[in-house]
């Protein structure tokens, strides 16, 4: 435990620029949140369920940050802020993964399985973004702030937008014809015109 108290300070004193000292640290919620989780995680993979979920809502309910100990979380996370952060029992989470305030890795339904998304490593995720399902965000990829992502976002890739968009890819833009996110299809107005068009055909009809 020891060690992984010291790796977990070395990462927020590199990655956080409003530190001042280590004793710091040891305020943070995401630092308390981590390793309660890495604890709990433990509990976990030995099927000692209930002791491993109070672990974790306890947690949860000190930090504001919610890390099922199911999920699968490589070294290096950080959690800047946290406040509102969701991590769900399926997720997998690489290594050196950046996630902001508000981020929500999700499920879409009640599905068994897989239904959490796959960080792979050097990931950031912006704050108040939503991954949702079983998606895979590629290595390097960053996810804007309130972004909502519900597909595979291929490696070394920015995403922004509601629903999220790749708008570069390998340090190169996409192309602004590609990213129109105003005229995008509205599926109620698409219904409602269907509506009126199979009206219209039967008041037609009926006059005939």
């Amino acid at each position: 435990m020891f060690e992984i108290i010291k790796q977990e300070i070395a990462i927020i004193r590199d990655r956080d620029p409003a530190i001042k000292s280590d004793m710091e640290v040891f305020l943070y919620p995401s630092f308390k949140a981590i390793l309660k989780y890495r604890k709990a995680h433990k509990l976990y993979e030995k099927k000692h369920y209930f002791r491993a979920r109070l672990i974790s809502q306890r947690a949860a309910r000190k930090t504001g940050i919610e890390i099922h100990p199911g999920a699968a979380i490589g070294k290096g996370l950080f959690i800047d802020h946290g406040h509102g952060v969701v991590i769900g029992e399926t997720a997998i989470i690489g290594d050196n993964v950046t996630l902001y305030q508000g981020v929500t890795l999700g499920g879409t339904g009640k599905q068994k399985g897989k239904r959490h998304p796959t960080l792979e490593d050097n990931v950031m995720v912006g704050c108040g973004a939503k991954v949702l399902g079983d998606i895979t965000i590629g290595a390097n990829s960053m996810i804007g702030a309130g972004s909502v992502v519900l597909n595979d976002v291929p490696p070394n890739s920015t995403v922004v937008g509601v629903p999220g968009r790749v708008v570069k890819r390998d340090n190169v833009k996409i192309p602004s014809a590609d990213l129109d996110q105003v005229h995008l299809p509205d599926p109620v107005m698409n219904d409602i015109q269907q509506l009126k068009e199979t009206v219209a055909r039967l008041v037609k009809q009926m006059e005939e």
